[in-house]
């Protein structure tokens, strides 16, 4: 009976490794066919001869888009989108999420402002008002138009909340007693126990910002402020395929370490606590 019991299981998570398997490789598969295609000759894209191997190997379509001035522009309105709506997002979600935490008598009113950041969440306007106050300001086809939308993000604010929360409070009690003031245990206490949830939150703001679509395509009509997503819309639309798959693998590039870079910080976070 006990064996039949262990031989079920191994059934189950044979069936259950099957199906990740299958998944993980039906999610490779476009990718492996954009790079195939982004390395194989001309006439073997135009035919549609590629699959998932490059056919008649060749890098010219990387020497074509590392020689493009437009992308690397639109490479550095990304970098500069991401840099200042990534560190303002980021410094402010803290600064607010962690005062929230604290009990009343830390900080009074604490309640009353959990709740306006709740209403502003449920009771979210939509593009078309922040549009109006953007172009009322006169911020379009300006970078603050692509980075002031995105700030104090009220998702962001309550995760951070959340974790905090669950931090010990018997550390803040300790550090009180030794005449820490809130900034001290922010900073040496706070701030280091929750970088798995902080990386959580830069990887968050990361690809918001980077790869955000819709929003810069409707603020920035000028070519010469186009994030790198508006530059691979439109690259798509005029060039050629494998030109268009090149641009697209050089692009993703930067989301991919950022993501290894992240995800040891989260797993370091997840890992280490449990072996303890």
């Amino acid at each position: 009976m006990v064996y039949s019991k262990r031989l079920q299981d191994r059934i189950v998570d044979w069936l259950i490794a099957a199906f990740l398997l299958a998944l993980g490789i039906s999610t490779l598969l476009p990718l492996i066919n954009t790079l195939a295609i982004s390395l194989s000759e001309r006439a073997a894209v135009s035919g549609g001869l590629v699959k998932l191997f490059p056919v008649g190997f060749n890098l010219t379509a990387y020497e074509y888009i590392l020689k493009d001035v437009k992308f690397w522009r639109a490479f550095g309105i990304s970098v500069l989108r991401v840099v200042l709506g990534g560190l303002l997002n980021f410094g402010l979600a803290i600064l607010t999420a962690f005062p929230l935490s604290r009990n009343e008598k830390a900080f009074p009113g604490r309640t009353m402002f959990v709740w306006l950041f709740v209403f502003g969440m449920i009771l979210n306007v939509g593009i078309v008002p922040w549009y109006l106050t953007i172009a009322g300001y006169g911020l379009i086809d300006s970078i603050w138009a692509l980075v002031l939308p995105g700030l104090a993000s009220g998702m962001c604010i309550f995760l951070l909340k959340g974790y905090f929360d669950s931090l010990p409070q018997e550390l803040y009690e300790a550090a009180m007693l030794d005449g820490a003031g809130e900034l001290r245990m922010f900073w040496n206490i706070t701030v280091p126990l929750s970088m798995p949830i902080l990386a959580v939150i830069a990887l968050s703001a990361f690809t918001s910002a980077y790869g955000g679509f819709m929003w810069a395509f409707l603020v920035v009509q000028k070519p010469e402020m186009w994030t790198m997503m508006v530059f691979l819309w439109q690259l798509g639309r005029d060039s050629y395929p494998w030109v268009w798959m090149a641009s697209l693998v050089i692009a993703a590039l930067p989301t991919l370490l950022v993501f290894i870079f992240a995800q040891k910080i989260i797993l370091r976070g997840i890992i280490v606590p449990t072996m303890k």
